[in-house]
C-alpha cells in the first residue's frame, strides 16, 4: 500500500482516476493547492471516481449518494471548500 496525493481542481464537479479500493484519508491544502491523500494499492486497476466541491454558501442540489470527505480553506479563509464524493 502507498499514499498518493491528488490535486483538486477548483471545479464544482470533477473526476479522478484512483486505483480500485483506494481509501481517502484526508483533504487539505499543500501550499495554496487543495489536495486529497488516498491510501492505494498502486498495482490495482484504475477506476474513475466522481467528486463535488462546494464553497460555503453555494447551493448543493441533491445530497443523495454524496459522502462528505472534508473541508479546506484557501486565501486565508476567503474561500472555504467542502469536498464530497458522489457514490454510484
Amino acid at each position: 500500500m502507498t499514499i498518493f496525493k491528488y490535486p483538486i481542481p477548483m471545479n464544482d464537479y470533477f473526476d479522478l482516476w484512483i486505483p480500485i479500493g483506494g481509501k481517502i484519508l484526508t483533504v487539505q491544502k499543500q501550499g495554496e493547492n487543495p489536495c486529497i491523500w488516498v491510501l492505494v494499492n498502486p498495482k490495482a486497476d484504475l477506476k474513475k471516481r466522481q467528486f463535488r466541491l462546494a464553497g460555503t454558501g453555494h447551493p448543493i442540489e441533491d445530497m443523495i449518494g454524496m459522502v462528505y470527505i472534508g473541508t479546506f480553506q484557501l486565501s486565508g479563509g476567503a474561500f472555504v471548500g467542502h469536498l464530497f464524493e458522489i457514490m454510484e
